[in-house]
């Protein structure tokens, strides 16, 4: 059964100009993005912004959302006026993940590990999380770490994607030592050659790539982007970017998840938690027969908002009750 976090809010379309909510309560609470968008804060954080925001049919200041300048821009803008990040730049194509969805994976993780921690969330650099799959944006270690000090490995099989992950690294005084990186050389491995022997890590994060091949990620976008701009697309552009390894594989998020949780086995007292993103709830039941034929301990799901859709985080450890307790006490304490 999937645990419901969330409060969700619906709002009719108006041709004149809309009222708001005072919050976007779909967000999780601790989410610096619930509010609407301050754009006048955003473009004294990147000037470049302001020439892409324009009023939207509702009286609005928006950006056109189908324009990955637009939102690259604007994915600068955050990081740089919420979160300290004074430089911050992606290769073209690359994807460029909106941040209030990704923070709302930092924060829900921090909310699991306050369950099992007599209701606080542990900080500090002694937290150790694994990113598979950082990519070129580095977003998920940027979060975690200014919003909880935590420290971060991150891996991929992209040398480019690393490469500019890296550069981001380098020129932020605020994350050098918090985050490592690590090319994964075989690309059907997520977690062999990335963990070291001995080490530890608190949980690990994964956003999967979702398509099971380029035609289905090129439909998707053609709906996404028609969608935004209400009206057919024939030729796509996609607006979040995106290489083969960030947006499709072989089978799909479902197969891929598959593998991560075969592979976690070997890494059962490696980890606290092993987690990922899931898109598609049809895909649950299948999972939750893949984690107990793994002889998992525990497995759960947290429903989460991602965008204007319902996506959710799947959980699973391998501790037992005594083997948790003993980890909080080395690494918590």
């Amino acid at each position: 059964m999937e645990k419901n976090n969330l409060t969700i809010y619906m709002q009719k379309k108006s041709s004149t100009k809309r009222e708001h909510p005072v919050e976007k309560t779909i967000l999780h609470p601790r989410n610096k993005h619930r509010e609407r968008y301050d754009f006048h804060r955003l473009i004294a954080a990147c000037e470049e912004l302001k020439e892409h925001v324009t009023l939207n049919n509702y009286g609005d200041e928006s950006i056109d959302f189908a324009n990955p300048i637009a939102v690259k821009l604007l994915n600068k803008a955050i990081l740089k006026s919420f979160y300290s990040i004074e430089y911050w730049d992606i290769p073209e194509n690359y994807l460029c993940p909106p941040i209030p969805g990704r923070a709302d994976y930092i924060h829900y993780m921090a909310d699991e590990l306050a369950l099992v921690n007599a209701n606080v969330i542990p900080k500090g650099a002694g937290i150790k999380v694994l990113d598979i799959g950082v990519g070129a944006n580095l977003v998920y270690p940027i979060l975690g770490h200014q919003e909880y000090d935590w420290s971060f490995v991150g891996t991929d099989i992209d040398t480019a994607a690393m490469d500019n992950a890296q550069q981001i690294i380098d020129q932020n005084k605020v994350l050098k030592g918090a985050v490592e990186l690590r090319l994964q050389a075989n690309p059907k491995n997520s977690l062999p050659g990335m963990i070291k022997k001995g080490e530890q890590f608190d949980f690990t994060m994964c956003n999967p790539p979702f398509h099971p091949s380029y035609e289905e990620a090129m439909k998707a976008a053609q709906r996404k982007v028609s969608n935004l701009k209400g009206q057919k697309v024939i030729k796509p552009i996609l607006n979040f970017g995106g290489q083969q390894n960030e947006l499709w594989c072989e089978g799909g998020e479902l197969q891929f998840i598959k593998n991560y949780i075969s592979q976690s086995k070997q890494f059962k007292d490696s980890c606290f938690w092993f987690t990922t993103l899931l898109s598609q709830q049809s895909n649950l039941e299948n999972l939750y027969r893949a984690l107990r034929s793994a002889n998992v301990t525990e497995a759960k799901t947290v429903l989460m908002g991602q965008g204007n859709k319902i996506s959710r985080i799947v959980l699973w450890t391998f501790l037992t009750a005594d083997q948790q307790a003993a980890w909080k006490a080395k690494h918590w304490s």
